[in-house]
């Protein structure tokens, strides 16, 4: 395995097949870089030694400040819906290197985070510290691990350089891989110029790298927007199986590729409880749990109006095309949850409706008691093998979690299969924030523990018993920030 040493290592599609949406740009200077973090496995699945890249010259590629000979780094533009109001937008601080092939041949995007201002940083510092480069490390990879479509964390690289936010912060930088970084932003940028021939190649683009069935479809442009409903209406779901809360779901995080992305103020659920919201900024509540689905069918109605100049010449049949087309959104939602929701129930053989039935009634009866929402999957699968207290035990109404299971385990739900989607161990915010204290005073045991748990989160693992736990109850309100 070896590094990339030439022009050919880096490709540049998307600056060389999209140039009026690629600034070339370079990376700041980093004043005493040092390798906080690296994902070996990901490392060799593009092809790259971790060894070399724990080098000097390594670190120096990490940082986009010692790269190969030929490669151009570029900012990104792209637009966006921020808590409903449009903006021009584009990659304040980061860049993307370009893309590499991993070793099952999918290109891969490599793109730095907080590596100093661009034209697009509107104002910001174009830095990021520590603390917010990490969460996203270690969330990327718990939701890796849950098999839920997420880009991926490469590295950490303390800069060496101070960040100012609330207090002064050691700065840092996230090298993160993705399968791209198209978004519905994208699209809404260039439709706002009006330059229907960009707005042709981008879409021709993105079907080639992301849902290249669509090509040979009728209609590809219109075959383009089923396919992300379809990719955006399963990654949905599966956030809100699991309990996660994105925090940002402006249109600019939406990908065209169906995975998540934009790990800021995001967190995950422990009392359950729809109106849950983190983000420090997100005053209304637009985007708690429970407003997810209806965000994103939102952010695809905007998708959707992007794409019109290429669904018909005539302005009234593109919008009933486009209309049509985005109705699949809530069927293909509510088909991808209630399917999901049947396995966290272990009764994947039982009729659709009782399994849909029991599942409304038990999700009241977890929000009016406040049950621990991971907690209490877990604790299910132990009352389908004949104990039911542990379970039992997280309610305060008794008589109505009694009736509820007697009236689940008549339909003979299966534990074992139970434990094969219901995690164990998640990203729990407490256990993130003891990580992120510590090792932003260079102790990074917590946040090594705290990766071990999250990247088996099905299997009980000796010595982890407190990450299957729940926050003590002097936690305190959680509340996160972007980090900006």
């Amino acid at each position: 395995m070896t590094a990339p040493t030439s022009t050919a290592a880096f490709q540049a599609r998307f600056a060389s097949e999209l140039p009026e949406l690629a600034v070339q740009w370079q990376a700041a200077d980093t004043p005493a870089p040092r390798l906080v973090v690296l994902n070996e496995p990901l490392a060799e699945d593009l092809g790259l030694d971790p060894e070399w890249l724990r080098t000097e010259e390594g670190v120096g590629l990490l940082t986009g400040t010692r790269l190969p000979e030929g490669t151009i780094p570029v900012a990104q533009a792209y637009a966006g819906h921020q808590f409903g109001g449009f903006a021009r937008l584009g990659d304040g601080r980061a860049l993307l290197l370009g893309e590499l092939t991993d070793r099952a041949g999918r290109v891969r995007d490599v793109h730095l985070k907080g590596s100093g201002r661009t034209p697009f940083a509107r104002g910001g510092d174009g830095l990021a510290a520590i603390g917010p480069m990490l969460r996203e490390y270690v969330v990327s990879e718990a939701m890796h691990a849950l098999g839920i479509p997420t880009t991926r964390s490469l590295a950490v690289v303390a800069t060496g350089r101070d960040v100012r936010r609330e207090t002064v912060l050691p700065g840092a930088l996230l090298a993160r891989v993705a399968s791209s970084h198209l978004r519905v932003g994208t699209f809404q940028l260039v439709q706002a110029t009006g330059d229907i021939d960009l707005l042709r190649r981008l879409a021709d683009h993105a079907i080639e790298r992301h849902h290249p069935e669509a090509a040979s479809d009728q209609h590809p442009h219109l075959a383009l927007y089923r396919a992300v409903i379809s990719a955006q209406a399963a990654l949905v779901a599966r956030w809100m199986l699991v309990g996660f809360v994105h925090g940002v779901m402006n249109t600019d995080n939406m990908t065209i590729s169906g995975e998540t992305i934009d790990y800021g103020p995001c967190a995950f659920l422990e009392a359950f409880d729809p109106a849950t919201v983190f983000s420090s900024i997100d005053y209304a509540g637009r985007y708690a749990y429970a407003n997810q689905p209806g965000i994103a069918e939102w952010n695809l109605a905007r998708f959707g109006e992007a794409l019109l100049p290429l669904l018909d010449e005539d302005q009234e049949k593109a919008v009933a095309l486009a209309t049509e087309t985005l109705g699949s959104f809530r069927e293909e939602y509510a088909e991808a949850w209630s399917a999901g929701m049947r396995a966290k129930l272990g009764l994947v053989a039982v009729d659709d409706a009782a399994a849909d039935e029991l599942a409304e009634k038990l999700l009241e009866l977890l929000r009016e008691s406040h049950v621990d929402h991971t907690s209490f999957w877990r604790h299910l699968s132990t009352a389908a093998r004949g104990d039911a207290e542990p379970a039992r035990g997280l309610f305060l109404d008794l008589s109505a979690i009694d009736g509820w299971l007697e009236g689940w385990r008549a339909l003979y739900p299966d534990p074992d299969a139970m434990d094969r989607v219901n995690p164990l161990y998640i990203p729990r915010n407490h256990l993130v924030e003891e990580a992120l204290r510590a090792a932003t005073n260079d102790d990074l045991v917590p946040l090594h523990a705290l990766l071990q748990a999250v990247r088996q989160p099905f299997d009980a693992t000796p010595g982890l018993e407190r990450y299957a736990d729940p926050a003590p109850e002097d936690f305190g309100r959680y509340q996160t920030f972007c980090g900006t």
